[in-house]
């Protein structure tokens, strides 16, 4: 398993989910009747390019396998499900949504568990923080966050925020970590930020 996350470098992994935006659009107006108009394909197409200037430093080169078919992967099934959960699901309660994620994923993950790792734990304070935000924070905070706005934006809209997840990891990695932020990687997050901001404000 290890060996498979380690197949593609982080920076094309996070290239990879970056095109859902544009691809959520595309299924969307062929498939939902979702309206997006030019200036919001512009909004869409600046964040790509904001996502490219801020993985501009980071590793290109990796080896082609499992870890490729992972990240394309990851790219289809989670366009797939935010256009099946804004047409089917619109109205489903946050909590319940979230149960039945939360269920079907320890259910994949517990059998991947088994199969692969040796399910020996450490528990140190950084494992169980790092739980914790797991938990909390995103599988609670992030998936509700989801649902509303799932709700009340059309999938485009809400698609373009993920321009914002490249950016932010960027930043706190160079806060935390130390990890270089050059001038081009600044650029991109404001290109990313204007993008979001284009996408979701723009009207005609």
């Amino acid at each position: 398993m290890l060996a498979i996350a380690h197949a593609v470098p982080v920076g094309l992994s996070a290239i990879i989910p970056g095109l859902q935006p544009i691809l959520t659009s595309i299924l969307a107006s062929r498939f939902l009747g979702e309206r997006v108009t030019p200036l919001q394909w512009g909004g869409l197409v600046l964040g790509l390019g904001g996502v490219l200037m801020v993985l501009h430093g980071r590793p290109m080169s990796g080896n082609a396998g499992w870890g490729w078919a992972a990240s394309g992967l990851s790219l289809v099934t989670i366009t797939i499900g935010t256009l099946y959960q804004k047409r089917f699901c619109g109205g489903t309660d946050w909590r319940v949504g979230s149960f039945v994620q939360q269920s079907a994923a320890m259910v994949m993950l517990g059998i991947g568990a088994f199969l692969f790792e040796t399910r020996v734990i450490h528990w140190t304070p950084e494992f169980v923080l790092s739980v914790a935000w797991l938990a909390i924070v995103l599988s609670i905070g992030t998936v509700g966050l989801l649902y509303w706005l799932l709700r009340r934006q059309a999938s485009s809209q809400v698609a373009s925020l993920f321009y914002l997840v490249p950016a932010v990891t960027a930043l706190m990695a160079f806060v935390l970590f130390g990890e270089t932020l050059d001038a081009v990687a600044i650029v991109g997050m404001i290109a990313c930020a204007a993008a979001v901001l284009l996408v979701n404000r723009a009207k005609a």
